[in-house]
Order: C-alpha cells, then structure tokens, then sequence
C-alpha cells in the first residue's frame, strides 16, 4: 500500500489548482517556444538590415541573405544552451528540489529574452556575437524549464488524467509559436506605418546597389525578441508560491508529514486523510519505496531503468530531428509560395513569413497538441506515439515524391496538405509523448536527472536536424535538394516508429510509484515484449506444476493454515510475475 498521501493525489478529482498548475507550468513552455520559434523572422530581418547589398548578378532570392554558417550558428547556439539547461537544472532538481530551482530557470529565460534585445555596439560582427551570447543563457533557461514543468505536472496530478495534465503544459509551446508570429506581424506592421513610403529593391536605379533600410528597423527586431520576456516574468510571482510536491517531499526528503501539510493547503482534502500513521509507515511496500538507495551511476539502476531511459532518449533525438526542421524553415520549404523579395520591404518580407508561420501553427500544430490531450489516457502514449511516427513517415515520403521541382516551384495543394498532416502527427504524436514518458517512468529521486536527460539527448537532434536542414536543403549538387531532404526525415520516422513498438513501455492508467516497479525480472530483456512473452510461458509452466502437485497432495493442501500455499492463493500468486 503506498503513502496516503501519495494514494490521495492519484485518486484526486481535477479540481482548480490542477490548472493552476498547468498554467503556471505552461507559461514557462509558451515562453519557451516563443524565444526559439520567432528566429526565423528575426533572421529575415536582420539579412535586410546588415546585408543591405543587391547584387544583381546572382538570383534575387539569394539577396539579403544572412551567411549560411551565421544563420545555423544561431539556431545551433540556443539549442546548446538547451541541453546544458536540461542537464544542469534536472539534476539540481532532484537535489535540492522542484520549487527551488524553478524559479532560477525562469529568471535567465528573462534575463536572456531581454539581453537579446541589447548589442555592445552595431558593427555586423559584435551584433552576432551578443545575440549569440544571449541566446546561449536564454537556451539554458529554456533547457531548465522542461524537465521541471513535466516533472511538477506530473507530480502533482492523478494517474487517471495525468496524461491531458501534462500535454496541457506542453500544448503551451503550440501558442507560443502562434504568438511569437502575431506579434512579429504586430510590430512590423506598426513600424512599416510609422515609416512611410519604403522604396522596394527592384524599384532601385541601376546605379544603386544597396537597398534602403529605416534607422528605426533595428529596433524592431530587438522589440520582437524582448516581447517574449513578458509571459514568464508575468508567472514568477506564482512559482514562487506553489508547495514542493509531495513526492518529492516524502519520497526524496522523507518528511511525509510536511508533504501532507503542503498537500492539504493546494488540493480539497482534509490533513488528517493523508497524514501518515505508523501502521502505515511500516507496510512492506512503503519500507521498500523508503529504502531504495542505488545511486544514479549503479548497475542496479541500469538494470531496472536502462531500457526506459534509452527509449525515452532515443525517441526524443529521432522527433526532433524532424520537429524542428520543418517548424523552423516553412519559409524555406514554401519558398514558391511567397513573393520576391526584390518587390517587398523589409517589414513586408518578415510578416509574410510570419503569416505562413501563422497559419500552419493553427491549421495543424496546435489541433495535434490538443488531439492528444483528448486522446492520450484513452489510448496510451505507445500507440498514439507510434501512429504518430508512422504517419509523420508516409507524408514525408509522399511529400518527397509530389514535390520534385526544387524549393522555388510552387508546391501545390497537396504538397501543402502532406507537410501539414506531418506537423499535425508530430504534435499528436512524438513530440508531445516524448515530452510526458520521461516524467512518468523514473523513481522520484531521479524523475526530473532522466527527465534533463533524455531531453538533452532530443535536443541534440535538434542541432543536427536544423544545421543539416540548413546544408542538406540546398539544390543538388551543393545539397541533397527537397526530395531527398524529405524521404531521409522519413526515415528517420521509420526508425522512431521501430524504437517505439520495440523499447518503449506504456505508462497510461497507473501511479508513478507502479510505473517506477516494474518487475524484477523486466531490466534483463531489452526489448520490451520479451518479458511477457517469458513470463507467460513461465506462468503457464509454474501454474501446470503447481495443479499437479495440489492434485497429489490434496489433503496437505487443504488443511494448510498458510494463505500462501492454499489453492486459490496459490494461482493468484502465479499470475503476478513478481511473487515467481
């Protein structure tokens, strides 16, 4: 029997602070996709302001644009400040605590929204070298806010709807692209008002080889970055405020009576349901949920959470390989789609990438993010994590075979419906499971360490796919050109598919404590359905066995005064794989 007071918070009706929680969580993810999902804007942007030249003698869609190396820099640069940030702030907060250190994540991801805003002077070079700089400790902010979100949710939620709680938080990151796009629409139509008559590049004499830039453009992009300060600072006051979770506090601190306290002031039960008493404390099962010490670095570890810990990891990297590729480059991809940019300004070049943006965030990221809060504690995180990687397959090779004339041709309806349906199984699927397993499957003294890790691991994907995006993508024989590009994401797919069905274990419909103990027996197979298949042809064995000799010595069983060895107790005890 587990603590009351973890019994009671699995057992809790969704009541407000439940979306207290997901809001106060959410936010930090809202802000976090905001700061990483308006660069492709800004770049735009910055390519018209510090690379003003028109050089007439190569195509105009090469014009203004911000160096190769540069441009995969920058993307690059705040992915590596996130995995630092998972790595760091998952491992302080299985130490110090959830709450402490929540805080902290959330200061640098302002600190580091605001810095982005700041340059040490305008020469092209330093301007770079700042925003990369701040970038970096924006990433680590956003790094840290991860594996504390999920694991918070996860902690303070009931095993019946854990699932919608926790893709609640991570359905945040859907709007943050949606506004981060709004507002970049916003401030560039404002500024183009405030302008003027902006003189378009084809409009330039001859004579002239630089294109016009506004002096008050470079405030523009800077505002736009700065913007996405205001939704986290606006929750710090309320993070601040939330209780330690109970889990941690019992489990991890030992202090059940604390956990109680904190847990009776946020959710509607009364202290003296979940306070712990010492019949209680000293049930079989809660001595060994007290009494686990391996250690992180232990072959124990490996053997109960090794091949979680790989699915969870492996997963996460193949996801985001593809995610961030194709959520980061639309404008690239639909580059047949949007006007010249010799007959537009620069305010005019940035909104219309916005607006793409915009429109496929509504049309098909964000229904995949609430589909699968709505589905998820209906049909488990395996299948709808599998049906995702299989789909987000078959669009992309679709995708690779409809399009075959380069990213300037005009990509056509269905091209355009394939790469939406793609984005739509990323969010209704990897993306979003990806997100919750790892909050689910680890004890709680490393919950939030597995949690940074398996992150870390994604988001290292995310660098390769987004700098390989960037080199791949260019027309043969520079790149791999837009087929190829697209069936090797497919691929990818394929093989995310295939480390589903095979590691990854289902979580749906029970506590993180059973999540935690798995059988004794389930670390030594790797693969996921060896064990039932093992067990099975053990039970059936053992239960055969077990019918014979109740059959020979039927007298001796019948009078037996112990449970254990009566015939009825003697099958349930073989139905569950631990007692073997």
């Amino acid at each position: 029997m587990a603590l009351k007071v973890l019994s009671a918070l699995d057992v809790a009706k969704t009541q407000y602070y439940h979306f207290k929680a997901i809001m106060i969580a959410g936010m930090g993810l809202f802000s976090d996709s905001y700061d990483l999902f308006c660069i492709p804007s800004i770049m735009r942007m910055i390519g018209r302001i510090y690379y003003p030249e028109v050089d007439r003698t190569v195509k105009e869609r090469y014009w203004f644009e911000v160096p190769t190396a540069i441009a995969s820099t920058m993307i690059a640069v705040a992915l590596m400040g996130t995995v630092i940030g998972q790595l760091v702030f998952g491992r302080l907060g299985d130490r110090v605590g959830r709450r402490y250190v929540y805080g902290v994540s959330l200061v640098m991801m302002v600190a580091g929204s605001i810095g982005c805003g700041f340059s040490l002077s305008r020469l092209t070079s330093m301007v770079f070298v700042s925003l990369g700089f701040f970038r970096f400790l924006l990433g680590i902010g956003i790094g840290g806010d991860y594996p504390l979100s999920a694991t918070i949710m996860s902690e303070f939620a009931n095993k019946r709807t854990r699932g919608a709680f926790i893709a609640g938080v991570f359905t945040m990151q859907g709007f943050g692209i949606l506004l981060s796009s709004l507002v970049t629409m916003i401030v560039c139509s404002i500024f183009e008002a405030c302008a003027g008559d902006l003189i378009s590049p084809s409009k330039l004499p001859q004579s002239e080889n630089v294109s016009p830039v506004p002096p008050e453009s470079d405030l523009a992009w800077r505002l736009i970055l700065m913007i996405g300060a205001i939704p986290a600072s606006m929750t710090y006051y309320w993070r601040m405020k939330m209780p330690e979770t109970a889990r941690f506090t019992a489990l991890v601190e030992r202090n059940t009576l604390q956990a109680a306290n904190d847990m009776e002031k946020v959710l509607n039960v009364s202290l003296s349901s979940i306070q712990e008493d010492i019949e209680m404390m000293n049930t079989p099962n809660t001595r060994a949920a007290l009494s686990n010490t391996y250690s992180f670095f232990s072959r124990e570890f490996l053997r109960r959470h090794g091949r979680d810990l790989f699915a969870a990891s492996f997963n996460w990297f193949l996801v985001d390989i593809v995610f961030y590729s194709l959520n980061l480059f639309q404008y690239y991809t639909f580059k047949g789609l949007l006007a010249s940019k010799s007959n537009m300004n620069l305010y005019d070049d940035a909104w219309q990438v916005a607006k793409l943006q915009t429109i496929v965030a509504v049309s098909a990221t964000i229904p995949g993010y609430f589909a699968t809060v709505y589905m998820i504690d209906k049909v488990g995180r395996v299948m709808i994590q599998a049906t995702g990687f299989f789909f987000m397959a078959v669009s992309l090779f679709t995708v690779a075979k409809v399009n075959d004339g380069g990213w300037t041709s005009n990509p056509g309806a269905e091209f355009m419906i394939l790469y939406g349906l793609t984005l739509f199984f990323s969010n209704f699927g990897p993306n979003t499971t990806t997100f919750i397993v790892p909050a689910e499957l680890f004890p709680a003294r490393f919950r939030a360490t597995c949690h940074g890790i398996s992150g870390a691991v994604g988001k290292v994907g995310a660098i390769i796919g987004t700098v390989g995006y960037i080199w791949a993508s260019r027309d043969p024989p520079h790149g791999l050109g837009v087929s190829n590009t697209f069936a090797a994401m497919g691929g990818v797919c394929v093989l995310g598919f295939f480390a589903t069905y095979f590691f990854t274990r289902e979580t749906m419909g029970r506590s993180l404590e059973e999540n935690e103990n798995v059988d004794e027996f389930t670390g030594v197979w790797f693969l996921r359905f060896w064990p039932n298949k093992f067990w099975a042809i053990r039970i059936e064995t053992n239960t055969g066995l077990r019918l014979t000799a109740i059959v020979e010595n039927s007298s001796e069983t019948l009078i037996s005064s112990s449970p254990e060895e009566s015939p009825r107790n003697g099958f349930s005890r073989f139905d569950n794989p631990e007692s073997v």
